[in-house]
């Protein structure tokens, strides 16, 4: 809950904050520096290439990835992140849409174990909790709370991408698109 030293501080003042949040990994993470990276689950070779060396890039300099570790841009993203090694990297922050004990999709259960052991994974849902399609611009909401700047690549004018945006703008968050 907010009462507790583990809720991230940039979600305390948030209009819209999760009363409870889940944490699975080293909440110390929203201690530092942090850029969201979100975009299309359809990414193209060149999209997933550039998400994965800009993770790495900010993890190399400190600085934590936020995503939703969806397929394509997010999941590339924390790939790259999770490529940098030593303690001076940038940890991983991803925000699910189901409770942290339900993996989706289900091929990235090895990439949600190296994110809670390397940074740390959040969900407003309770354990046990799938994933519906409601529950993802929630998180969407949370992603760009937890964001000093959000850089979406390879994007439709609709979906959750631009559900991100719309989220970082009411917040002034500096958007950036690739």
């Amino acid at each position: 809950t907010m009462n507790n030293s583990s809720y991230p501080a940039s979600l305390v003042g948030d209009p819209e904050a999760p009363a409870v949040v889940f944490v699975r990994g080293n909440p110390e993470a929203f201690r530092h520096r942090r850029v969201g990276i979100i975009g299309t689950r359809a990414a193209t070779a060149r999209g997933k290439h550039f998400a994965h060396t800009i993770g790495a890039q900010l993890a190399a300099s400190g600085v934590a990835v936020v995503s939703g570790l969806a397929r394509g841009i997010d999941v590339e993203s924390h790939a790259g992140a999770l490529s940098v090694m030593g303690e001076t990297a940038g940890p991983p922050i991803a925000v699910v849409a189901s409770g942290l004990d339900v993996v989706y999709p289900r091929e990235h259960a090895r990439i949600w174990e190296d994110v809670a052991m390397r940074g740390v994974l959040l969900s407003e849902s309770p354990p046990g909790v799938h994933p519906e399609p409601f529950r993802f611009p929630m998180r969407n909401r949370i992603i760009a709370a937890l964001s000093e700047v959000l850089v979406v690549v390879e994007s439709r004018s609709t979906g959750g991408s631009m559900s991100t945006v719309r989220e970082a703008m009411k917040r002034d968050v500096a958007v950036m698109a690739v």
